[in-house]
């Protein structure tokens, strides 16, 4: 950088920077809001080509950052996320200058017609949407033979820590956030999509109920189980992003849920005794794949909570991959993705998922490198929510949700993600720049 002094603070102290840190910094003046997104978008020029974890940059993020200083400094922040740049996941609608795609080629110069509801109150609480971060071509749902973190528009998302699984379908929001390409970030999750890339990068991904955050203004894949939350590098920071993304919305009916939570305190749950009295379950049959490293320090972990105060009790899940809702989102997926297009952009070609499929055939050389079989699987269903294979599976899941069902698989979410933070914590805390 030509600054000297951003230069040496991002190479020497912007990294391991919290929200909180960072805006006592700003509140003291010791640093602007203008020159952190200046310092990200340094770090997104010189760190990104080792990722491609983002699609594009929002192109009036330092005319943002510069009104955002100027009201901090005549009327105060907005919020504890005043003036802090975060990006996106690119399934998410943006009503402004950058595309909207779900990482596909089909959707590269759609441009949607107003914010997401968690952009818009991201926004609102002065925030400031950096750019858009690429991901698993329409969150995975494109082909079974698909990589994680590839998409057509994007290419490629890579681990920042190395040669792993980068995890998937957050996972340029995911990578970005290792990277310190942005202060966090938020991802979308149908099943594992931000506690698998999280765990994978050695983050905190938040998986929020289904009701607390709205769903508005996201291309979906499934009604029943989508929900957008944040990836940070603390749980302190996760949890402030995730703060600000609650709250009802009318064009999302099942958020009345939220209304509870109203002016609630988040931060209250942050205490270093937060694990007293904790009970985690733990089902050893979900962990007979890993190796004998991973094992040791699964083990030494469990005895990491119990020192904490957690209890941990060996259970029995018993569940399998279709109670975890395949049939299910094989059918909401052409419903869901089918009236998201038809309400999306008029001027925009594509307006169903014929018209994706379509359009990969004609670009197969660029489209097609992994195929599109779920694409053609999910199209094949009538988008009517009719077949009987659709209502019992939705029925076998919404029993399975119920007590204890909830908690076995809410037990099953913690485990995974406890599974894939040890993984992650066997690698070098390293970046390539």
């Amino acid at each position: 950088m030509h600054h000297q002094k951003l230069e040496d603070y991002r190479k020497n102290k912007l990294d391991e920077m919290t929200i909180a840190q960072l805006q006592k910094e700003m509140e003291t003046g010791k640093l602007t809001s203008e020159e952190l997104v200046l310092m990200y978008k340094e770090n997104i020029s010189l760190r990104d080509k080792n990722t491609h974890a983002v699609l594009e940059i929002n192109p009036d993020a330092l005319l943002i950052a510069q009104a955002l200083d100027f009201e901090r400094k005549y009327k105060g922040p907005r919020s504890k996320l005043h003036g802090i740049p975060l990006l996106v996941k690119d399934n998410m609608d943006t009503g402004d200058k950058m595309h909207t795609s779900a990482g596909s080629l089909a959707m590269a110069d759609h441009y949607a017609l107003r914010d997401a509801k968690v952009v818009e109150k991201l926004r609102a609480a002065g925030a400031i949407i950096l750019g858009k971060t690429n991901m698993t071509e329409w969150a995975n749902f494109m082909s079974d033979k698909m990589t994680n973190g590839y998409s057509s528009r994007g290419g490629q998302v890579k681990n920042p820590y190395g040669a792993f699984d980068v995890g998937g379908s957050s996972s340029g929001s995911a990578a970005g956030v290792a990277s310190n390409l942005a202060t966090a970030a938020v991802g979308t999750e149908t099943s594992g999509s931000i506690i698998n890339p999280a765990a994978q990068n050695s983050l905190v991904g938040i998986k929020p109920t289904i009701g607390l955050i709205s769903r508005a203004g996201i291309i979906p894949l499934s009604h029943t189980q989508d929900t957008a939350g944040p990836l940070a590098r603390t749980v302190e920071d996760a949890v402030t992003v995730f703060a600000a993304l609650v709250g009802s919305d009318p064009n999302d009916e099942i958020t009345l849920f939220a209304e509870q939570f109203k002016g609630y305190d988040w931060q209250q749950h942050l205490k270093q005794d937060g694990l007293s009295g904790a009970v985690f379950g733990m089902d050893r049959q979900l962990f007979t794949d890993i190796t004998g490293q991973q094992s040791a320090a699964f083990e030494q972990a469990m005895e990491q909570l119990r020192a904490c105060g957690a209890t941990i009790k060996e259970i029995d899940l018993g569940a399998d991959q279709e109670d975890l809702g395949f049939a299910v989102l094989l059918h909401e997926f052409k419903s869901d993705l089918n009236a998201y297009l038809a309400r999306s952009n008029p001027d925009h070609r594509i307006r169903s998922m014929s018209d994706i499929i379509s359009y990969n055939e004609e670009h197969a050389e660029q489209m097609l490198k992994f195929g599109q079989n779920l694409l053609e699987q999910a199209n094949g269903m009538s988008g009517n929510l009719t077949e009987r294979e659709y209502v019992e599976a939705l029925e076998r899941n919404i029993s399975a949700s119920g007590k204890p069902g909830r908690m076995r698989l809410f037990c099953r979410r913690i485990l995974a993600a406890i599974s894939g933070l040890l993984q992650g914590s066997l690698r070098s805390r390293c970046r390539l720049e």
